[in-house]
């Protein structure tokens, strides 16, 4: 499998020209941009993910709905619906379109997770309103995920409490701001 490229930004966000192997901008610690969609249901329950104990970085702990890399020349949107396609998708004929997105707002972190890998990331989060969705009826990508749910806020809350979630308290708070919102 070709390695995925990506964008190169600088410490601003902007992209540097450079297109680098995904493994090398973790390796060498470089800017680059990252989706992070929840997808909520008609229930106000939101889709979480276990990762799969393959992953090098989080494994087995439960991530917000969708998670990736924006491909070189990629935008934040496009990344999104690519991703909700390769990770999770539903059966029925379901497709996503980059209309139905409400996006949220971006930041930027830096965490070392290990010698080799280095991450300096732009988040872009959104969320995803789908009417009609249970945990039934979706199909999940066996190697970036091995089980899939949906909780309540308060749930999501208990799990993150007890250290269960993937850290990404910025999107977990602003997400409980909004499903109290409306």
């Amino acid at each position: 499998m070709k390695e995925e490229l990506l964008d190169v930004l600088d410490e601003n966000g902007i992209k540097t020209g450079q297109i680098l192997p995904r493994k090398e901008v973790h390796k060498c610690g470089l800017w680059h941009r990252i989706i992070v969609v929840a997808i909520v249901n008609d229930k106000n329950e939101i889709l979480i993910q276990q990762r799969s104990h393959n992953k090098d970085k989080n494994p087995d702990m439960w991530d917000i709905s969708v998670t990736g890399h924006l491909s070189a020349g990629q935008d934040s949107l496009t990344a999104a619906t690519r991703e909700i396609s390769e990770e999770v998708s539903v059966s029925l004929g379901y497709t996503v379109e980059v209309r139905d997105f409400r996006f949220m707002f971006s930041y930027r972190k830096e965490e070392k997770v290990s010698d080799e890998h280095y991450d300096r990331q732009f988040y872009d989060f959104f969320i995803l309103r789908q009417y009609g969705l249970s945990a039934e009826n979706i199909k999940f990508q066996d190697s970036e995920v091995q089980a899939i749910k949906f909780v309540s806020v308060n749930e999501l809350n208990e799990m993150r409490e007890k250290g269960l979630l993937v850290n990404r308290d910025e999107c977990y708070d602003e997400l409980c701001a909004y499903l109290f919102r409306i």
